[in-house]
């Protein structure tokens, strides 16, 4: 073929054209980027080429909508809150800021964090990068809101997020004894920070509180039961409203190998709940023991020494320093001194667990070993069946302390305790453990290597139960949990003889569970249907009111006596009251709440005692005719009365009035009380209570040929930033108990009205 030269000179421009065009078509795709696009109530969808891409999208949303909440985590995890803002304040859990910060440089430690990293796949590792950037991207170009500008706001650092987690992991475990851990000192010796009676008094409150704070109700149904044939789920996680386990909504896309929805931790770049084409899944707390303490037999010569096989074995010690601001504006360094046990750090509680001349107490927490958590949830994210969900959660045993419960596009219901547990075996728990001490806390003998926790080849962990040895069950009707123990998920189906550090039976169930069953024994005789789930939440019928009421409504008017002037006014609050927790309930509900309250402790306070062969109906009514039982009402009749005035209640008052976000009104009520919608509050100065801690994430999925249909709402809305849009548009919503679509293809989410697209790049 013959060229001209003018050709030639042609053709080679349009060639070196097009090389130029496809080397920087090559670049921009090299470079990380991500599409949000926001629906309704600001929510991010989430979508990029690759998983670092990915991870920037959420750490660019997560910064638009919780800058401040994130960086406020980052510094106590660090344990940097003493260094910035002093060691006399507290964090928002209440923990004195010297105290969290010894414990966290305790657990974070460099060798602990670097080892939690290189544990990860690559595919995590990719997402925490993007995370890092993303949100260091966002502080780069807009600052920190003027609610936390300060040296404390920082760029981020993949060691934070892993920081992040590990506090996740051991929220179930040690770090509830934080206090205990850092106040452990040898009898005579002085310690550097010592917690006071107070700030046990705290932790102890805040121990009791762990399953109220963090509990949560769930219902999966299978295709026997549901309105279509298809599976459908009810996820209604009891999370706290503010702080380090906020949950965020968001939606993540990796066109062709990942689509999911739901809600996630503050820092974790992962689903924690959601659902994607295929499966919806939820957690809620369990009852399994994820940590055992040893009592250590010291040596009588030395208490820094314990004996172990019959040999003194000395205590190893950890110096932790931690930098403390003072006063001036200067900083210094404050040294503290951990001991450790081959068992575990110890931990000293004055009047619980005393160290003296004879004995010590060591802590081992089984999640201190679990480095599969976020790749558990990665595996869980993309499973597209729930059998392979099921697998991941075999395989990886990554899940810290929750039960999980899914349903699939297929029709099946699966409920897994399948958390990381001590492997303690009951035969071992007789032989080893002190039986005055009871199961609430496992105590095992330190002075005997024998009652070590076993180690089966089977287990992703060493010294964990294998999967196969966990409680589960899949059906086609349902299963259910609301923070019980494993054994009535389904009383058709009970799951029984697990060792007593997994699981007990035949003991009594809680109120929210007992209102669970009986409401889904009420719709034996049809299909259940989205509503059906949405009422189990949104109706706020007070279970124990059932239960209870037609006694106190006997002693009201029967027994009053010589106060009857004095209670008349109580008596008709609480028969006109219509049992329910709704905005527009009247004030029996409160006092309801007063007089439980104070019979609590009563003994044989109910008439009919739990039976474990009646456990649906068991306990039930009210003693009313024993004398301890009666004098113990009356006096809490009189107390609630002589309070109502003193809470600036009128005869117009409703329960929205008392019940409150900021100036929103909230249902729901104390899960004590057998509310579904569980709420807690702390009181305000004005009388109202604010929520804390409740009805969190709300999701109820279902499936048809198309794939997913869902509905939700986030109860204390995306934002945490008081300046933002979306700061309190949810919780209006859920107020009103409006429940939305939740967008989750293309067509939906270009479809919403309040749809906005923006493009990032690193």
């Amino acid at each position: 073929m013959i060229i001209s030269n003018g050709l030639f000179r042609a053709c080679m421009t349009g060639l070196l054209l097009g090389a130029s065009l496809a080397a920087s078509a090559r670049e921009q795709v090299s470079q990380t980027s991500a599409d949000i696009r926001r629906t309704s109530f600001g929510v991010p969808h989430i979508r990029a080429s690759d998983e670092r891409g990915l991870g920037l999208g959420i750490g660019y949303a997560y910064a638009q909508d919780n800058l401040c909440l994130l960086a406020n985590e980052v510094v106590t995890v660090n344990g940097e809150r003493a260094r910035f803002f002093g060691p006399e304040q507290s964090t928002l859990e209440e923990r004195n800021n010297l105290a969290s910060d010894v414990f966290f440089t305790w657990l974070n430690t460099p060798e602990a964090v670097a080892a939690f990293w290189k544990a990860q796949s690559p595919q995590i590792q990719q997402r925490i990068e993007g995370y890092v950037a993303g949100y260091n991207r966002y502080l780069k170009e807009k600052g920190a809101p003027a609610q936390c500008q300060g040296a404390w706001v920082r760029p981020l650092m993949a060691e934070d997020l892993v920081k992040l987690t590990r506090r996740l992991l051991v929220e179930g475990g040690v770090g509830q004894f934080a206090e205990a851990l850092v106040g452990a000192t040898p009898p005579q010796a002085t310690a550097t920070v010592v917690p006071g009676a107070e700030a046990f008094a705290l932790a102890d409150a805040h121990q009791q509180r762990f399953s109220l704070d963090r509990g949560s109700n769930a219902v999966a149904v299978g295709r026997d039961r549901s309105f279509n044939g298809r599976g459908m789920l009810l996820a209604n996680p009891h999370f706290p409203w503010v702080g380090g386990m906020r949950f965020y909504q968001m939606h993540l896309t990796i066109p062709g190998q990942l689509d999911v929805m739901g809600a996630a931790l503050p820092g974790l770049p992962v689903i924690n709940i959601g659902f994607n084409q295929h499966v919806a899944w939820t957690h809620t707390v369990d009852t399994s023991k994820h940590f055992t303490l040893y009592r250590l037999t010291l040596d009588p010569k030395d208490s820094t020494r314990y004996m172990l096989d019959g040999k003194s074995i000395a205590l190893e010690r950890t110096s932790v320093t931690v930098q403390v601001k003072r006063p001036n504006g200067s900083t210094e360094a404050v040294n503290h001194t951990i001991y450790n046990s081959q068992f575990g750090p110890v931990v000293q509680w004055p009047g619980k667990l005393d160290w003296d001349s004879r004995y010590a107490y060591s802590l081992r927490d089984a999640n201190l070993g679990n480095d599969r958590v976020l790749q558990q949830w990665y595996g869980m994210n993309r499973a597209s069946s729930l059998k392979a969900l099921q697998a991941s959660v075999h395989a990886l045993q990554g899940i810290p302390w929750v039960n999980t419960l899914a349903a699939d596009d297929q029709g099946q219901s699966l409920y897994m305790n399948l958390s990381v547990v001590p492997n303690v075996s009951a035969a071992k728990l007789a032989q080893c453990s002190d039986p005055r001490a009871g199961l609430q806390m496992i105590v095992l003998d330190g002075s005997r290597s024998t009652c070590a926790w076993d180690v089966d080849p089977r287990a992703a962990q060493a010294g964990i139960f294998p999967a196969d040895q966990l409680p589960q069950l899949q059906r086609t009707d349902y299963v259910q949990h609301a923070n019980d123990s494993a054994w009535l998920v389904n009383p058709k189906a009970p799951l029984i003889g697990f060792s007593p550090v997994i699981s007990q039976d035949r003991i009594g169930l809680g109120p929210r569970a007992r209102f669970a069953l009986q409401r889904l024994r009420s719709l034996d005789k049809r299909p259940i249907g989205v509503a059906d789930l949405q009422n189990m939440v949104m109706d706020n019928e007070v279970y124990l009111a059932g239960q209870v009421m037609p006694d106190l409504l006997e002693f009201c008017a029967r027994h009053l006596g010589a106060d009857a002037a004095t209670l008349e006014p109580l008596c008709k609050r609480l028969k006109d009251w219509d049992r329910h927790a709704n905005l527009d309930s009247g004030l029996g509900l409160v006092h309801f709440i007063d007089l439980i309250e104070h019979l609590r402790p009563v003994p044989d306070a109910w008439r009919v005692a739990f039976d474990p062969t009646q456990p649906l109906t068991t306990p039930r009514g009210l003693a009313i005719e024993r004398a301890p039982v009666a004098k113990a009402l009356r006096e809490a009749m009189l107390a609630s009365s002589a309070d109502f005035a003193q809470r600036g209640l009128s005869a117009d008052s409703r329960w929205g009035d008392i019940q409150v976000r900021g100036q929103t009104p909230i249902h729901g009520g104390p899960q004590e009380l057998g509310i579904y919608n569980a709420m807690q509050t702390v009181p305000r100065a004005d009388g109202k209570r604010e929520v804390v801690s409740g009805s969190s994430y709300l999701q109820i999925v279902t499936f048809d040929d198309h794939g997913p249909r869902a509905e939700g709402v986030l109860a204390f809305s995306e934002s945490s930033n008081p300046a933002s849009k979306y700061f309190n548009d949810q919780t209006q919503a859920f107020s009103q108990k409006k429940l939305r679509p939740l967008p989750f293809t293309d067509a939906q989410i270009k479809a919403d009205p309040q749809y906005q697209e923006q493009r990032i790049r690193e």
